[in-house]
């Protein structure tokens, strides 16, 4: 990734005006390294909120540096990384500052994202992840559940079926059959946990034999276990078949195999409206839209 595709990136999701935050980055990030003793290093990889450096904390621990616009959003995602600290299973957080909209976190090495990984094993390390996930205990008071995630999830990426690529694949229909679908999922939760709430594969990295699986940027939210393996199972299209990985990650996480697929039913014509958004391949969203039926 370079700076041009960050640019980009920032634009689509925060408008034009982000481009003079963009400027400030290099001197904000100066700034932060004199202030905390770490040495910069070069442009990591970002998402559509936040731009990610290389760096070494003082001690020599490889690390990353995170900057967002989004102050809100970046003072939260440090709160749920501490809630779920105890799980070793999450990033350590070395520093931050909430103004500046700044933290600084443990690089996760070897840090291969869990699509790359070898698929074998990858059921069973799920398993593991979401076990030592969801034995973290939702804190006193803790706000957002998974029926709001749910709702935001719906009218944002519902907007888009008025693309014209969209809407010609993914009609009205198939987008309230997907709601409805997940309203009957959500009255019917029981056995709820502290979920990540946004564990696709992308946010899933190795962490060598001694940690496991390690889980970055969660969306942390109360709710059904099954969701946190929602988002694996989707991937299967185009690969072995949406059915058949549901099985194998329900057995493998000691999950509700009927529940996880009604699950994947939900999730998949948001799947679809990625896939079509990025020319995926035709195999994959064919694949989606049927599950979607």
């Amino acid at each position: 990734m370079n700076w041009e595709e960050v640019g980009a990136r920032f634009v689509g999701r925060f408008g034009p005006g982000v481009e003079e935050w963009l400027t400030e980055v290099p001197n904000l990030a100066a700034r932060l390294a004199a202030r905390w003793g770490f040495v910069p290093g070069e442009l990591f990889g970002s998402g559509a909120s936040s731009v990610v450096l290389r760096c070494r904390w003082p001690d020599g621990t490889p690390a990353v540096l995170k900057l967002s616009p989004d102050r809100t959003l970046l003072t939260k995602q440090v709160e749920m990384l501490r809630v779920f600290a105890p799980s070793g299973r999450v990033p350590a957080v070395l520093c931050a500052d909430a103004d500046a909209g700044a933290m600084v976190l443990e690089e996760i090495l070897p840090g291969t994202e869990a699509e790359y990984m070898p698929q074998t094993s990858l059921p069973r390390q799920w398993g593991e992840l979401l076990a030592a996930l969801h034995a973290v205990s939702p804190p006193a008071h803790w706000p957002p559940d998974l029926r709001g995630r749910c709702d935001e999830a719906f009218a944002r990426i519902g907007r888009r079926l008025s693309e014209p690529t969209i809407g010609a694949r993914i009609d009205q229909a198939t987008w309230q059959r997907a709601i409805r679908r997940c309203d009957t999922l959500l009255d019917s939760q029981a056995g709820l946990v502290l979920l990540h709430g946004d564990l696709h594969l992308g946010n899933v990295l190795d962490g060598g034999p001694s940690r496991g699986l390690i889980a970055i940027d969660p969306k942390a939210c109360v709710g059904d276990p099954c969701f946190d393996a929602v988002d694996y199972v989707v991937a299967g299209a185009g690969q072995e078949g949406v059915e058949v990985r549901c099985r194998q990650v329900a057995d493998a996480c000691g999950l509700d195999g009927d529940r996880l697929y009604a699950w994947s039913r939900v999730i998949a014509p948001m799947a679809a409206i990625a896939h079509l958004t990025h020319d995926g391949p035709e195999q994959v969203i064919d694949e989606l839209l049927a599950l979607s039926r």
